[in-house]
């Protein structure tokens, strides 16, 4: 065995992806010996930089931070680690095809301008709409970061603290007054139900909508669609509320930052290290056993993948009750996300606000065929089983603010795409030809807005559904380990009776984004499985 593995941790973590690194660094800090396993070459998960294109660094997967718990960059001091945020002003902007454009940011009075320009009614609305999430926000970000409560823990322990917390968010919740009905509806909603009774206009109404679709296989008018906008509002940068902001050197250095302050505490994170199965013996995990037939003992293991790895492939399910394995069979998976990253030698020239220089709106999210009524046809298309003829686009161009990412002059671009359904009514991903043509589809929608766009591609990284699963380890190619649809959310995430990181194996936890509170690059399911284990290793398991 390579003297850097070690035969026997306190706790050994599969897979080196954010919430796995945070989880590792809180174990070490509390003095556990601590090994994270990761199968690829580079930790990180979806949070990678990876130079796909000679002298083009790209945030190959997530591209935008600003959920990541302020908690966690606080308490693992990650700035001294390395961890550097651009914030972005203006966020987005959305280009028409009649020549107008909607740019949206910090500045209230900017934004009241803009708006009006499609609608003054909107523009005196949209204060008091933030002003209703930022409440609601704040109502709800403290149960991110504790365990959620779950009164049919098997846990007495559990049960009481349950009610306990119960008590204390019911108390909370009447101190939103008038608030409450509106937050109730937020979540469980279509967000288009919600948008469209604030605002009249488009592009505001689809500007808005889009947060309500990231990663998630739903249209505006989905129920249950407004809960996911209201996660994409929630978290900061630098204490600026629903600021997002780009990583300086890619979201890979977000990850390398948490990794440094991980080995700071004592640590140790293994890379090209594959982990075959989790290793259990009596009803309790006793570490695991690599692919290359290495076997690593520890007094408990934490896995980093989703629910679906986690108890189908490195879990024999015979280990699993019966009704829990019912329960991991129903989780819906289903995504429609296709992600493309393009190097330019030189930026976008936008036909509302042409240049050669980039301008403010090159700052932030560019949001391409988002009209309410635009997504619900592209979102029609896939339910069909067919990737969207008109997909729904969002451009991001990190290198405006971050010049470590490409040469001088030109850019690395991301393209968050929906809607490319997993499972196709015709033929496969891996058909010659398939994603290229929707990667082409994709780039003609932004050529009508950038005429001359494809022209300066220099190269290009296709993601499809399947390329997602098969690269990053996520199941139909799920960003959020699961759709963060009601059903799978707080005391249900990941099953009924097991939302506090335990699982029907002792000494096996969830760790990853398939535990509260759920995905985005967050850190928080990493963080509170970590303060579990530490519970529960000091009352011997």
């Amino acid at each position: 065995m390579p003297p850097d593995l070690a035969s026997n941790y306190d706790s050994v973590i599969v897979g080196g992806g954010h919430n796995g690194l945070v989880a590792a660094a809180y174990l070490a800090r509390a003095g556990l010996t601590t090994c994270v396993l990761e199968r690829r070459d580079r930790i990180g998960g979806a949070a990678v930089t990876e130079e796909i294109v000679p002298g083009y660094r790209f945030s190959r997967a997530s591209y935008v931070n600003s959920l990541l718990r302020p908690e966690i960059i606080q308490e693992l001091a990650l700035r001294r680690h390395g961890f550097e945020l651009l914030p972005r002003d203006p966020s987005s902007f959305t280009p028409t095809l009649d020549g107008r454009s909607l740019l949206l940011g910090t500045d209230s009075k900017s934004n009241h301008k803009e708006i009006s320009k499609f609608s003054t009614r909107d523009a005196e609305a949209f204060a008091g709409y933030e002003a209703l999430l930022d409440r609601c926000a704040r109502f709800i970000e403290p149960t991110l970061d504790r365990p959620p409560p779950d009164l049919e823990s098997s846990s007495w322990i559990d049960r009481s603290s349950s009610l306990i917390e119960l008590s204390r968010l019911g108390l909370r919740a009447l101190k939103l007054g008038p608030d409450l009905p509106r937050f109730l509806e937020i979540l469980t909603a279509p967000a288009a139900k919600i948008i469209t009774r604030w605002f009249e206009s488009e592009p505001l109404r689809g500007t808005l909508a889009t947060d309500a679709l990231i990663g998630a296989m739903a249209s505006p008018s989905t129920p249950g669609s407004g809960y996911v906008l209201f996660h994409h509002i929630m978290g900061e940068t630098d204490g600026a509320r629903g600021v997002w902001a780009y990583v300086r050197g890619g979201m890979g250095q977000l990850s390398e930052s948490i990794a440094s302050a991980a080995r700071a505490a004592g640590a140790q994170i293994i890379t090209d290290a594959p982990v075959a199965s989790i290793r259990s013996e009596g009803g309790r995990a006793r570490g695991v056993i690599l692919e290359d037939g290495r076997e690593v003992s520890s007094r408990c293991v934490l896995s980093g993948a989703d629910p679906n790895v986690t108890f189908r492939r490195l879990v024999d399910p015979s280990d699993l009750p019966s009704e829990f394995n019912a329960r991991m069979d129903q989780l819906d998976y289903s995504s429609a996300v296709f992600k493309i990253n393009v190097a330019v030698d030189r930026i976008p020239s936008f036909s509302v606000s042409p240049g050669e220089e980039p301008g403010p709106h090159h700052r932030g999210t560019i949001h391409l065929n988002s009209t309410l009524e635009e997504m619900e046809a592209a979102f029609a298309d896939a339910q069909r089983g067919e990737p969207s003829r008109e997909p729904v686009v969002e451009m991001t161009i990190p290198s405006v603010l971050d010049d470590s990412l490409a040469p001088e002059g030109h850019h690395v671009i991301s393209l968050f795409v929906q809607y490319a359904p997993y499972q196709l009514a015709a033929g496969s991903w891996d058909d010659p030809g398939r994603r290229e043509a929707f990667a082409d589809r994709v780039f003609a929608a932004i050529e009508r807005h950038a005429p001359g766009f494809t022209a300066s591609i220099v190269g290009r990284d296709l993601l499809s559904p399947l390329d997602l699963e098969r690269v990053f380890g996520l199941t139909g190619g799920n960003i959020f380990h699961g759709a963060m649809s009601l059903d799978q959310l707080f005391w249900l995430r990941p099953a009924r009776g097991w939302a506090r990181y335990r699982t029907p194996i002792r000494g096996l936890y969830l760790c990853g984004a398939g535990a509260h509170p759920g995905g985005g690059i967050i850190g928080a399911p990493g963080r509170n499985a970590a303060r579990q284990v530490i519970r529960d290793l000091r009352g011997l398991l």
